[in-house]
């Protein structure tokens, strides 16, 4: 007896046992049942270790007192001698409050978990249907089904068997109880059963051989006639009996119920017949079955009543099931199926629900389930009913990345593991994790969370519920699969004779060496083949979906070449679904992106960033490039390393550019042509002006280490300075310096002129990365000015010799590089030339109208169609310009928005200062954007610049799909341009003419 005011030395062993009522506990402890026992330790022990020893200890009295007396002696010597009962008994009693009132119920039942040889750790079929042998009536067979029950569940409890193990054995068991219940059944309706044969399948858990602990069980039921019976009399005796055995199972008496059988997975569910014939099944599924009937039948296995009839039924549906995915618009249906479970869940339930909940385990199956159904129709390995070995299957075959299955299989067995235990708890189906303390700490203390049950509990349940709904809507939504989906069948294993007609029907101009390429990539077991099998068929139709899918082919297998043994290219392309079609996109548009990218293959890698396709800014470049060049030990090394960013900035752009104007599954082409443009020259220039700023730098270091002596400033002009370059524009500047005080003149031009002339070489050495061409034609005097001048020589110049020509020339100067105070300084001397006071006299206006018109009949290419050149043609970028700039030398002294380098942009000043119409400006805009677009589509398509469409008839077709015209309307591209050149070269003559 304790000592009143004194906890008893007992009290404090029981709460260091994981007692939460120690008082209780004594209470219990000290029951005249429990004398014979209740002083050994190993007894204390062994409740201590069970999820919940208040509960396992009530449990206990409440079996002891229900025992005869003979019998308790028995059972109280074996369980203190016998640790595998006590384990299991006490380990049952601690984790399930059912169990433990079936045991009072039943108090004989506990000889069932005193056996424990080999066939008692892993009992199937067989072994259940012996536990179930002697059920006669509904209510024996609960008794009988609960006493098995009891076994799986301490194997379950004490570790003998893991997750996937108990669901399979309550598979087995639920299996063995519908033969049991239809055994009955028959029994009791012996003139049914001779009439018919009924074959039961069973479906969802319980047909994928993983059934929870209370969990409806699906079933299909077929029926055929017995030999010389009337159809509709056996059909009506198949359905009698087929409800009999609902009934059965999930009917409650005095013993509870067993499980809901649930047969709404029927054809036309429960509106449609209990029981079919297979016949009749078939014609349902061949014409008027769903998308999710086919993912339901994933899991069909026969289990009880005419076996042979279930397998018929089971070979005869298969086909059905793995051409599913052929269906239109598969994976949508089934995306669409798993959003509306989720949509259905009561808000206040949605972070508690660990089945049908974001990140739960339905997120699980219904990714694998559809991986199965797109690739099971090749690979007959993945023909799995349970969602553990399906994702096992997945893996070793390449469609799952090995980290990827591996951290679902562990959060998927997690996750099952608590709704078992929580399922355990009260034999109820429910999967809604409990919100009471005791209820966390005994679902926590059951899965080995000893220290701080509750909380470990609820990090790791987190845990794993983030790692799967990251991994569900990485694998579950990924672009890939629809585009896999809609192949025709047997084309994911590439046969070369499926291969070669599929090549031929795309409408590759080379299915020969295609034919080769396809070889290459997808021969071979290693799993490099094996993902690249899996993405081909995918790739070839976003290759034909280009102008030339053969050399999007043939682009592919380079860069895998170049890149197939490191490992994260082939898992950026099977996991990152817009990677693999930004990829197709790039390499079957034209020759200057592939280019670029297989000069630097790794490149590929920006394609699967979100962020990877926007372009860098000029701080961002220049700071990049200028540490480049300070790790860098002589002048040659350091403009290499800068070119090199250079040629990956214009990948980046150029990826881009295509990406937007192709468009994706996910996102479809950008609609404003102007964006475009502006994105291509605003990007294209700040890389530019990097790489120069670069240059600049490696040259003063090299030879004169940190301080040039004269200030120098790279001034951009032309397309530079308006941050208009297209892809293959030369880099237009003027060069200005400034000697430093002290310094004298001849050396400051000296050291200035050795600048110039160093960067130019260093900028177009030979190099697999493109050079960039510096053009100064467009300094004081032009080709026989000097190349550089001091901001002396410029002012003086322009004060006495400046022609008009060379002041609409500063009209797109802009500081590029360099000292920028000096660079601010030439922009305040160009001012007053390029914008003149008061505007253009008329002499100055004439002036540049012979100028324009002069360009227009000397400059143009001898045979080229005037209608079509996009730079010096009717309509072209030289006639918007030359009228925008006629504007803003003749009003941009009074018009501030008119004083830009940046052709659009003074357009639009000029149409908001009233100086230009609303139709006009937008005539002229879209004009400039629609040549400024064939010109860099040009350079995209053929590698090089151009100015006039292609005439090769393939990448005239290329220039059109870059434009936005499907395949087959070349014709409608060239009427298209000529239109709108013409209309534009209309308000050129009235606005820049005078007619």
């Amino acid at each position: 007896m304790s000592v009143p005011g004194r906890r008893s030395s007992n009290f404090s062993r029981l709460l260091r046992h994981g007692f939460t009522d120690p008082s209780a506990a004594e209470r219990l402890l000290d029951a005249p049942e429990l004398s014979a026992v209740k002083t050994d330790p190993v007894l204390l022990d062994a409740l201590g270790a069970t999820a919940d020893p208040d509960l396992a200890l009530l449990g206990l009295v409440r079996l002891v007192e229900a025992q005869d007396p003979d019998e308790r002696h028995v059972f109280l010597d074996t369980l203190v001698r016998a640790k595998p009962l006590r384990d299991r008994l006490l380990g049952v009693l601690g984790a399930s409050e059912a169990l433990g009132d079936h045991l009072a119920r039943h108090p004989r039942d506990w000889h069932a978990l005193v056996t424990y040889e080999a066939v008692d750790l892993h009992p199937g079929i067989t072994e259940f249907e012996q536990g179930l042998a002697g059920a006669v009536d509904p209510v024996t067979l609960r008794v009988a089904y609960r006493r098995c029950l009891l076994s799986i569940a301490a194997r379950d409890v004490c570790g003998t068997t893991d997750v996937a193990q108990a669901a399979a054995e309550l598979a087995d068991l639920a299996t063995a109880t519908l033969r049991a219940a239809l055994a009955i059944a028959s029994t009791a309706a012996p003139a049914d059963a001779a009439m018919c044969r009924l074959a039961v399948v069973a479906m969802g858990k319980c047909g994928g051989h993983e059934l929870n602990y209370v969990s409806d069980v699906d079933v299909i039921f077929v029926a055929e006639a017995a030999d010389g019976a009337d159809e509709r009399k056996a059909m009506n005796a198949a359905t009698r009996l087929a409800s009999h055995l609902m009934r059965i199972c999930s009917e409650t008496n005095i013993e509870g119920t067993i499980w809901p059988v649930d047969a709404n997975l029927r054809p036309e569910g429960r509106n449609g017949p209990l029981v079919r014939t297979l016949s009749s099944h078939l014609a349902y599924y061949q014409r008027w079955a769903k998308t999710w009937e086919f993912q339901a039948l994933l899991k069909a296995r026969p289990v009880a009543g005419d076996l042979a009839l279930g397998e018929e039924y089971a070979e005869a549906v298969s086909p059905l099931v793995w051409q599913a995915a052929e269906r239109d618009n598969f994976v949508a249906d089934v995306q669409k199926m798993r959003r509306r479970v989720v949509d259905n869940i009561p808000a206040a339930q949605v972070e508690r629900e660990l089945k049908l909940g974001p990140g739960g385990l339905r997120d699980v199956e219904f990714a694998v389930q559809l991986l199965q159904l797109v690739h099971g129709r090749s690979d007959a390995t993945l023909h799995s009913g349970s969602t553990l070995g399906a994702l096992e299957a997945l893996a070793a075959g390449g469609y799952v990345g090995r980290a990827d299955a591996a951290q679902l299989d562990e959060a998927y067995r997690f996750l099952r593991a608590m709704e078992h235990r929580i399922q355990l708890y009260r034999l109820r189906r429910t999967h809604l994790v409990p919100q009471g303390e005791a209820d966390l700490r005994r679902l926590g203390r059951s899965l080995g969370l000893r220290t701080d049950p509750v909380a470990e509990l609820n990090r790791a349940w987190k845990r794993h519920a983030g790692v799967v709904r990251r991994l569900h809507e990485k694998i579950f939504y990924r672009p890939l699969l629809d585009a896999v989906a809609q192949l025709a069948p047997g084309e994911i294993r590439l046969s070369p004779k499926a291969a070669g007609q599929r090549l031929e029907a795309l409408g590759y101009a080379d299915p020969a060496a295609a034919l080769r390429h396809l070889e290459a990539l997808s021969s071979g077991v290693t799993r490099k083949a094996a993902i690249q099998r899996t993405l081909l068929p995918v790739l070839l139709g976003w290759f034909a979906d280009s102008a030339d899918p053969d050399a999007g082919l043939l682009g592919f297998r380079k860069v895998s070449d170049a890149l197939g043994k490191t490992p994260w290219y082939l898992r950026l392309l099977r996991d990152e679904g817009a990677a693999a079609e930004n990829l197709a996109r790039v390499l079957s548009a034209g020759r200057l992106a592939p280019d670029l990218l297989l000069r630097a293959p790794e490149a590929v890698a920006i394609l699967g960033d979100p962020e990877g396709l926007k372009p860098r800014g000029r701080d961002h470049l220049e700071q990049e490039v200028l540490a480049a060049v300070g790790r860098a030990d002589t002048a040659e090394g350091a403009v290499a390393s800068v070119r090199g960013v250079r040629r990956r900035e214009l990948f980046r752009t150029a990826a881009a550019d295509l990406i937007s104007s192709y468009g994706t599954e996910e996102n479809p082409a950008e609609q404003d042509p102007g964006a475009l443009v502006d994105r291509v020259g605003n990007a294209v220039t700040d890389l530019n002006a990097a790489t120069l700023a670069g240059a600049l730098r490696a040259t003063v270091r090299a030879q004169w280490g940190d301080e040039l002596p004269t200030r120098f400033a790279v001034i951009g002009v032309g397309r530079f300075g308006g941050h208009e370059l297209s892809y293959g524009s030369d880099a237009d500047v003027l060069f200005v310096h400034e000697p430093r005080e002290g310094v004298d003149e001849q050396e400051a031009s000296r050291a200035a002129n050795a600048v110039v002339a160093e960067m130019r070489r260093l900028l177009e050495l030979p190099t697999t990365d493109p050079p960039l061409l510096i053009d100064v034609d467009l300094r004081p005097e032009g080709k026989s000015g000097p190349l550089v001048r001091t901001l002396a020589s410029y002012a003086a110049y322009y004060r006495r010799w400046s022609l008009v020509w060379e002041s609409q020339a500063l009209l797109r100067a802009e500081p590029i590089a360099g000292d920028p105070d000096l660079g601010r300084r030439f922009i305040e001397l160009a001012d007053p030339l390029r914008y003149p006071a008061e505007g253009l006299g008329e002499d100055a206006v004439r002036e540049i109208r012979r100028l324009k018109a002069r360009m227009e009949s000397e400059r143009m290419p001898r045979g080229a169609d005037p209608t079509l050149h996009a730079k010096l043609g009717r309509g072209g970028l030289s006639d918007v310009e030359w009228t925008v700039q006629l504007f803003q030398m003749q009003h941009g002294w009074a018009e501030p928005g008119l004083r830009t380098p940046r052709t659009r942009e003074a357009l639009a000043a000029a149409h908001a200062a009233g100086l230009i119409a609303t139709e006009d400006a937008q005539t002229l805009d879209e004009a400039w954007v629609l040549a400024t677009r064939v010109r860099n589509g040009v350079m995209l398509v053929r590698g090089r610049a151009g100015d006039t469409f292609p005439s090769d008839g393939r990448e005239l077709a290329a220039v059109a799909r870059y434009l936005g015209y499907d395949a087959g309307h070349v014709g409608d591209m060239l009427d298209d341009y000529r239109r709108t050149t013409r209309r534009a070269r209309a308000v050129v003559e009235e606005l820049f003419y005078g007619a």
